[in-house]
């Protein structure tokens, strides 16, 4: 059932740690922050910004199991994309606030894109599609 939740698990190594920063800096929307003491299990999930489908299911991990689970990704990352409607007040705002991006904005046919990393180590692509 919690599985519905979210369409992808993002490993961090801390609940609040991760949640200052997707909905701080990233204005992630908060959709549950559950503690289940049966199972010792607490369920958050977060949506990017103006998503109605997306989102994602915040999973905590120690240090070497999230660094084992990182690996074994493409690359040795996760790659994600967050999708927006304004490139241009997304990509100023993410910069006041420090998130590093380590592809600038480039224009292509599909749309605007600039690769960001997250504090997992993991790859964002913040885009915008062009209109078809």
């Amino acid at each position: 059932m919690k599985q519905e939740l979210a369409h992808i698990a993002l490993v961090v190594r801390d609940y609040d740690e991760a949640l200052a920063f997707y909905c701080g800096k990233l204005n992630f929307e908060l959709v549950e922050d559950t503690y289940q003491p049966e199972q010792d299990k607490r369920w958050v999930v977060i949506r990017p910004p103006g998503s109605t489908g997306a989102s994602l299911l915040i999973a905590k991990a120690s240090k070497p199991e999230q660094e084992a689970f990182i690996g074994n990704q493409a690359g040795g990352r996760v790659f994600l994309f967050l999708a927006t409607d304004d490139f241009e007040r997304d990509y100023d705002t993410m910069r006041t606030k420090d998130i590093n991006f380590i592809r600038p904005k480039t224009v292509h046919d599909y749309g605007t894109v600039a690769v960001f990393e997250d504090l997992y180590g993991n790859l964002w692509d913040l885009v915008q599609f062009a209109d078809r």
